[in-house]
C-alpha cells in the first residue's frame, strides 16, 4: 500500500497578541486578514493537515471559528505550563476544542528546547506536561510537537519510549502520510498564499536545497 505524501501547515498566533513573546516568536504571528487568506488557500489543497502551536488565545478566538466555517480540522498542540494564563487556552477552552472533534496534542511543558534536557526535566516535558493535558481532555494525549522545532536523536527516543504515536517538527517539507515524525511547514508573517503555495509545490532544485539545509540545521544544531 503506498503512503502518500502529505502537506503538514502549521500555524502560530494569529492577530494582537495578549501576552509577552519570546524573542523572535512575532516572526510566527499573522494578521486576522492574513491567517484567512493562507487557511482559504491550504483547505483547498489535496492532503493537507492543519495545526495550531503553542495555545495561544487566538486558537479559540479566530483559528476554531474560521476552522468550523470552513469544515476543516486541525490539531492543537498545547504548551501544559501556559494553560489558563492570559493569552493562553484555559481549561474550557481546551474541552471546547475538543467539543467540536479537534484532536490535541501536547507542546511540552514550557516551550523550552527538547534537545539537552535532564532526566527530571524530560519527565516533565513528555510525561508531566502530557497528563495535565489529558485530565481536561478525559481522553489520552498521544502526540506531540517539539517546541522551536529542535530535535535530535536523543529527543526522538525520548518521545518513543514515552509512547508517542506520532512526533510533529517543523522542517519545511512534505511529510508521508502514516510516518512517525512529521514535518511541517511553519506559516511565517510574510507568508501569503501565492508565496506559501510556491514554498510547497513550486520550489525549483536550489529552493528545495535551501529549505532541507534549514532543516538539517534546526534538527542538529
Amino acid at each position: 500500500m503506498t503512503d502518500h505524501r502529505v502537506i503538514n501547515v502549521l500555524f502560530h498566533g494569529i492577530g494582537t497578541p495578549r501576552r509577552e513573546l519570546e524573542p523572535g516568536e512575532d516572526r510566527y504571528w499573522v494578521t486576522v486578514d492574513r491567517f484567512h487568506a493562507i487557511l482559504d488557500e491550504v483547505v483547498s489543497w489535496p492532503r493537507v493537515r492543519l495545526s495550531f502551536d503553542d495555545g495561544n488565545a487566538s486558537d479559540l478566538e479566530v483559528g476554531l471559528p474560521a476552522l468550523l466555517e470552513r469544515q476543516a480540522s486541525a490539531t492543537f498542540f498545547l504548551i501544559a505550563g501556559r494553560l489558563g494564563e492570559p493569552g493562553s487556552v484555559g481549561a474550557d477552552g481546551v474541552r471546547e476544542l475538543r467539543r467540536y472533534g479537534m484532536p490535541v496534542g501536547s507542546h511540552g511543558m514550557w516551550h523550552r528546547p527538547w534537545r539537552g534536557l535532564t532526566p527530571r526535566q524530560a519527565t516533565e516535558e513528555f510525561h508531566t506536561a502530557r497528563d495535565r493535558i489529558a485530565e481536561l481532555t478525559g481522553e489520552p494525549v498521544d502526540q506531540a510537537a517539539c517546541p522551536l522545532g529542535r530535535y535530535d536523536r536523543t529527543v526522538l527516543s525520548r518521545l518513543r519510549a514515552a509512547g508517542y504515536n506520532r512526533v510533529f517538527t517543523s522542517d519545511r517539507r512534505p511529510a508521508r502520510a502514516g510516518a512517525w515524525l512529521q514535518p511541517r511547514y511553519s506559516v511565517r508573517a510574510e507568508d501569503t498564499p501565492e508565496s506559501l503555495r510556491d514554498i510547497v509545490f513550486g520550489q525549483g532544485l536550489l529552493g528545495r536545497a535551501r529549505a532541507s539545509a534549514a532543516g538539517l540545521v534546526k534538527r542538529w544544531r
